[in-house]
């Protein structure tokens, strides 16, 4: 099992008592952001594109431990930016295991070996280490080579001392489904507890704008990739929203099941659009148009997302909301995938992007990897 069973108690608890409590909208994951600065600078990444005087600013652990508390979340993902240049991150991760919280640190893993000891090994503590694919891959997408080997490196350290370790990865146009296979057996082999899958979003300001997903291409390549999946893949996600990045199970995005703090406040609405900030999370939930956002809206922004941080939630939401929501996610859980997937012609016409958005690019060889500019 991926996920502990006392961190799935948790959450479950949480969310049937926000369901008996019939509200409508709440959090299940705080996105806290506390600085955009990074030691890398991924063509695919829009969170670096900050003024030098935006990229020096920090949250303090005070401001963190306020939005926790305000939000409630029962899960912290910390995200960046690179988490570990906060100079107090350990400070912050532990004040978070205090209140018992469930914390995921999202690191490209280039500073983690060196700052293990500056942790404690907990339950609620989990380095969710960066890991686009095996390492040509890996190593081309934040644009450093060696980047793979300190973290399968770091990865390794921080198991043998104790710590939870899970993968984050990120796929894009031109991702090889086979290539990908392997990858899942090298990391449950290094011994993660699980990964985590999602297609990239495609950020304003991001340097490569050319291998973002259409939401068709999305379809078939995590049906390429998940194909009659290996016992040993372990994955750190809801079985419904894997089904979702195959096209087999319909949801839509909740952007306000992980709302985002950083340095500007909490991020209306998303974690990955910007457009402007409240003070306070209750004003979050007020402020916001929230039938604005989602692929049902038309917003072209939210065309193509299909990414955790919108549809996780989702997913979770509708285990819990209805019984075919619950009985699907333990028909998955226990039996695994379904033997064919919906066809994506019939997939709702709202939700279809054409492929003739997307035009082939005959100059690229079959294995050949994208030039990123």
């Amino acid at each position: 099992m991926s996920v502990p069973i006392s961190q799935m108690w948790t959450v479950a608890s949480y969310v049937l008592k926000q369901k008996l409590l019939r509200r409508k909208r709440y959090p299940l994951v705080l996105m806290l952001e506390p600085l955009f600065r990074c030691n890398l600078a991924c063509a695919g990444c829009g969170k670096i594109q900050f003024p030098v005087e935006i990229l020096r600013k920090q949250l303090t652990p005070e401001q963190c431990f306020q939005a926790i508390d305000e939000c409630g979340a029962p899960i912290v993902s910390i995200p960046g930016g690179e988490p570990l240049l906060h100079p107090q991150m350990p400070e912050i991760v532990e004040g978070l295991v205090k209140r018992k919280k469930y914390i995921y640190l999202c690191t490209n893993a280039l500073k983690l070996e060196k700052s293990l000891s500056q942790f404690t090994p907990s339950k609620y503590l989990t380095f969710s280490v960066h890991m686009d694919g095996p390492r040509q891959e890996h190593d081309h997408a934040v644009c450093r080579e060696g980047t793979y080997d300190i973290a399968v490196s770091a990865i390794k350290a921080a198991l043998e001392q104790g710590f939870r370790v899970t993968t984050n990865t990120t796929l894009f146009e031109g991702a090889q489904p086979e290539r990908i296979r392997g990858f899942f057996d090298e990391m449950m082999q290094l011994g993660v507890e699980g990964m985590m899958l999602s297609p990239g979003y495609s950020y304003e300001k991001a340097p490569d704008q050319d291998h973002f997903l259409k939401r068709n291409q999305t379809y078939r390549l995590f049906r390429e990739i998940l194909s009659a999946p290996k016992k040993a893949w372990q994955f750190n996600q809801s079985p419904l929203f894997v089904e979702f990045l195959k096209g087999n199970y319909d949801l839509e995005c909740t952007p306000w099941g992980n709302p985002t703090y950083n340095i500007f406040g909490w991020q209306k609405p998303c974690y990955l659009v910007d457009e402007g900030h409240t003070q306070t999370f209750a004003e979050l939930l007020e402020a916001v148009e929230w039938d604005n956002y989602g692929t049902q809206s038309g917003n072209p922004k939210c065309a193509n997302c299909m990414v955790h941080s919108g549809y996780e939630p989702s997913a979770v939401d509708a285990t819990f909301s209805s019984f075919r929501g619950l009985m699907e996610t333990a028909k998955r859980t226990l039996l695994g995938p379904p033997k064919k997937n919906r066809p994506i012609a019939d997939l709702d016409a709202d939700n279809r992007t054409d492929d003739a958005e997307t035009p082939q690019r005959p100059d690229r060889k079959p294995n050949e990897l994208p030039v990123l500019q």
